[in-house]
């Protein structure tokens, strides 16, 4: 446990460093991430070895202390995040031209961390609250034009804020305790609790951008500035669905599951569906990439659903997967899509005609990314789809949902081949634009990543299987 509180420390003293002394943040949380990312790595060996573990911080008792705990799962996510967060630093240290990006991009690291490792309802709430706060800043970095989405956001997760406590509430008053491994052995399928799971699923929903109640992402995201964009849709969004995913596996009662399950299952088709096609229409080039986290997102609540609906452990592993593999396509697809724009000084679609020949490396990561998004073998984003769809195929009764995730993959490929089409027309003649090459290989690093995934994809299988229960 000491090596996940030292992972967690040192964002968290970088960023309040940063507040103070802002200059030069770019060195200091490249090597506080590296820092991270080895403290989180030791962690997981720590945990794999040894076991799960806990701390209760204060040396208070049980029920009155901050608990915070640590098992494989949260270990592996301690990690991604460090990594996920070292990436972005070394793009956006050749980029970055405002100083206060690096201490709320330290805060956000040390948010993430600490919510990775929270135990309890309560103290996901003030995690929760502080992410939202630090994110919407980080959107309106980008100036005037980001002010509006910025503020909807805002908005957005305090109504959010307000659905998750409430709901805390009426769990606290129920059973007293807050903790949910605890209260994972004393909820039951009564109306109080009942509508607390409700109101916190809702507002988990708000928050992780889950379709319907996904209206403040593609605004956010595609304004915000380009190493904003890839961190929110890389790891903010998942803190949320982490939550929701405890919630419903480990404290939810059995008689609420099916239902549980049941809504999950449908909006993530629909999300699926519908993201996708809103992906494919939109004429904005960063905005297509947030409407595709909003479609991808949909997975992940399709592979819940089917866990808690048919007890399908395979969709448990898939959901992780999910999480891993977007999150590395989307790092590189949003700092592809950035250099883009810079390039080109355009942010339509149209803008990248020729952008293979003009822009090659940065094309490339784009359409590498694309492709696990799609789910084209061996890409992370191909196990994922496999693991989930598999099960899908030994019943009549699943085919529906498997032919939804086919569809979906088709819409998939339809946005992503629109790009790739485009760039590959003839550019037009003129005066080549100034290209980074250095960036353009650093928006690549995350794409070969998530293809990498598939030199370790039996033993990360069979890992996850046996972890994540």
């Amino acid at each position: 446990m000491n090596f996940a509180l030292v992972s967690l420390s040192i964002p968290l003293f970088t960023g309040l460093l940063l507040l103070m002394i802002p200059r030069y943040g770019g060195p200091w949380v490249v090597l506080s991430s590296t820092l991270s990312l080895a403290a989180a790595v030791a962690s997981l060996v720590e945990v794999v070895d040894s076991g799960n573990q806990a701390v209760l911080l204060g040396g208070w008792p049980e029920l009155l202390a901050i608990r915070l705990h640590l098992e494989p799962i949260n270990a592996l996510l301690l990690a991604f995040t460090a990594l996920i967060q070292l990436l972005v630093s070394l793009y956006w240290s050749r980029n970055c031209r405002n100083d206060g990006f690096w201490a709320l991009a330290s805060l956000l690291h040390a948010t993430l961390a600490a919510l990775w490792l929270s135990g309890d309802l309560f103290n996901w709430y003030v995690t929760l609250e502080l992410l939202s706060l630090v994110s919407v800043s980080m959107v309106a970095l980008a100036g005037k034009d980001s002010i509006k989405p910025a503020l909807n956001y805002l908005f957005l997760s305090l109504l959010a804020s307000l659905c998750y406590l409430l709901g805390v509430a009426i769990i606290y008053g129920r059973y007293g305790v807050l903790d949910f491994q605890i209260l994972s052995r004393m909820t039951v399928g009564d109306t109080s609790t009942a509508m607390a799971m409700l109101l916190m699923t809702l507002g988990l929903m708000v928050k992780g951008a889950l379709w319907p109640l996904h209206l403040w992402l593609p605004p956010a995201h595609s304004r915000a500035p380009t190493a904003v964009s890839a961190l929110l849709s890389a790891l903010v969004v998942k803190g949320p669905l982490f939550i929701l995913t405890l919630l419903w596996t480990r404290m939810a009662p059995m008689e609420l599951t099916d239902k549980g399950g049941e809504f999950l299952a449908v909006m993530g088709v629909f999300a699926l569906l519908v993201g996708g096609w809103c992906s494919f229409r939109t004429p904005l080039l960063k905005e297509m990439v947030a409407y595709s986290t909003v479609a991808q997102l949909g997975y992940v609540m399709l592979a819940l659903g089917l866990m808690l609906q048919w007890q399908l452990r395979e969709t448990l592993v898939a959901l992780w997967l999910f999480v891993l593999a977007h999150g590395l396509a989307k790092t590189s697809m949003f700092l592809a899509a950035g250099e883009m724009q810079r390039i080109f000084g355009n942010k339509r679609v149209t803008a990248l005609r020729g952008a293979s020949q003009t822009a090659p490396v940065a094309m490339f990561a784009f359409a590498v990314a694309g492709g696990s998004l799609i789910g084209l073998p061996p890409s992370g984003g191909f196990l994922a789809k496999w693991l989930l769809l598999e099960p899908l195929f030994y019943d009549l009764q699943r085919w529906p949902l498997a032919f939804a995730v086919l569809l979906s993959t088709l819409v998939s490929a339809a946005y992503v081949f629109r790009i790739v089409t485009l760039a590959f027309d003839r550019a037009e003649r003129g005066q080549a634009p100034s290209r980074d090459r250095v960036s353009e290989w650093l928006a690549l690093l995350p794409a070969l990543l998530v293809w990498g995934m598939a030199l370790v994809s039996e033993p990360l299988i069979l890992w996850l299987t046996r972890v994540a229960q």
